[in-house]
């Protein structure tokens, strides 16, 4: 991609920079570095948290950390094949980067900072869906600091942010299955160590409380003669000695006791 075609919006941005108070431009050239630390943490909660749940939301939460390295190497081959120069050297009239300009062959297409944000946020937004309201965003805020501390053009990170949604995404979908069979195998392991890492999933053969209150109401019913069986064989007790062919009976009886007066 021509670079000229987003180096003006880089200026525009890189000068809203140098115009923003001091605690903004300190808050942004932490945060650049700072989001991959918190993905790497939320990527060891999410692994955690399912530990104790079954063996495809831990496939999924396992696979994620793997995803992203796979869309940090896509990132890097695609730097090695273009090898676009930094807009911290290559455009004129642009603002002094706020963050160190990287080194000669260090190059900027695509944004390896954005590629990974956008594959951790993807990757954990499928494995724990309640946290993709600030995944995103932090996949976002980390493309769009690469440009407000000068070291990306725009078109960078939005190819960055696109490159790891979509591997992140296809990686997950492939390797699922996969793992799921492995954190099975692992969970009937005797092994301490792997064991703790495939956590022991959802406890089996404990009653729902649904179903606990099910039986009771059935052996109740079964001690007290309330149940569906119990009524209709309490019917047939009380039913007894009724009905035709009991009075047939009966009258025959008082016929013979007739004759033999």
């Amino acid at each position: 991609m021509d670079p000229s075609v987003t180096s003006g919006l880089y200026r525009d941005i890189t000068d809203l920079a140098h115009q923003s108070p001091s605690w903004v431009r300190h808050f942004v050239e932490i945060g650049t570095e700072a989001v991959i630390v918190i993905l790497g943490v939320l990527f060891l909660i999410s692994w955690w948290r399912t530990r104790s749940a079954d063996s495809r939301a831990m496939a999924v939460a396992v696979v994620g950390p793997l995803a992203t390295a796979v869309a940090y190497v896509g990132s890097e081959l695609f730097k090695s094949v273009v090898q676009e120069e930094r807009p911290c050297r290559a455009v004129a009239g642009a603002a002094a980067s706020l963050a160190t300009c990287p080194p000669v062959g260090d190059w900027s297409f695509p944004s390896n900072h954005s590629t990974i944000a956008a594959a951790a946020a993807v990757a954990l937004a499928i494995a724990w869906r309640a946290i993709a309201f600030l995944t995103i965003p932090l996949a976002i805020f980390a493309a769009f600091s690469r440009v407000f501390v000068g070291v990306h053009y725009p078109h960078d990170v939005a190819v960055g942010l696109l490159l790891g949604g979509l591997v992140a995404t296809l990686v997950v979908l492939a390797l699922t299955r996969p793992a799921r069979a492995l954190i099975e195998t692992m969970r009937t392991s005797r092994t301490g160590v792997v064991v703790w890492f495939a956590g022991q999933g959802p406890v089996r053969g404990a009653a729902s409380p649904r179903t606990a209150g099910a039986g009771a109401g059935a052996g109740h019913g079964s001690a007290h003669g309330t149940g569906p069986g119990s009524e209709s064989q309490s019917q047939s007790e009380n039913g007894a000695g009724h009905g035709p062919v009991a009075d047939s009976r009966l009258r025959r009886r008082k016929g013979r006791h007739s004759s033999r007066l």
